[in-house]
């Protein structure tokens, strides 16, 4: 494990609905759990990204937290508007518990019904910039980037439960039309599995 922040892509990036509408239907991202994903009825509709996997002790820190947001906003999509979908880009070269059997499981075991995508060729992570697990991203109605960064600042290990208090802040201020805080703090987690020979520009070692 590489601790490794988010890369904290630049606010007001778009939503790239067109490249996981691509992924979909190559059949090189699939859906393993929740409800169907209608990317259509996302129109106008806030978004929440997030890089998840099944065997990161950082995920395992913010699943009680994951289902109490889920759980907030009527499973993922409910009547606010909010849209969670769960991506796990991990190689299963080197990790074959975040295949789509182990991710099928966590989301069965955390009372996930978000639609939870594996993006097996980690297309979906390379077009968010993304680089650890859990490394969300909030797009506003508009469906440019108003959030990215740590949900809250607690860290497993620490004995302090997640609350989410920073993203929680954000969806706020999103769902409620107001700016959304500048001042963002990157997500900390293992860095993202990649494929062997092909990690991306961003990527250390």
């Amino acid at each position: 494990m590489a601790l490794t922040p988010s890369t904290m892509l630049p606010l007001g990036t778009p939503l790239p609905l067109e490249r996981i509408a691509d992924e979909l239907d190559a059949g090189s991202t699939r859906q393993v759990s929740g409800a169907p994903l209608d990317l259509a009825a996302l129109a106008g509709r806030p978004v929440l990204v997030l890089f998840l996997c099944a065997h990161c002790p950082f995920v395992k820190h913010i699943e009680p937290e994951i289902t109490r947001l889920a759980g907030d906003h009527a499973g993922g999509t409910g009547p606010d508007g909010l849209q969670l979908i769960g991506i796990s880009s991990n190689s299963t070269l080197s990790h074959p518990q975040d295949g789509p059997e182990g991710l099928r499981a966590q989301a069965a075991a955390c009372h996930w019904t978000f639609p939870y995508l594996f993006d097996a060729d980690q297309a979906l992570a390379r077009a968010f910039q993304a680089a650890c697990t859990p490394d969300p991203f909030l797009f506003g109605p508009d469906h440019r980037l108003a959030y990215r960064g740590q949900l809250d600042g607690t860290r497993p290990g620490q004995g302090e439960p997640c609350d989410g208090r920073d993203l929680r802040a954000a969806i706020a201020a999103v769902l409620a039309g107001d700016p959304v805080n500048g001042e963002q703090r990157p997500s900390i987690g293992c860095n993202i599995k990649w494929h062997p020979g092909r990690e991306p520009e961003w990527w250390a070692t």
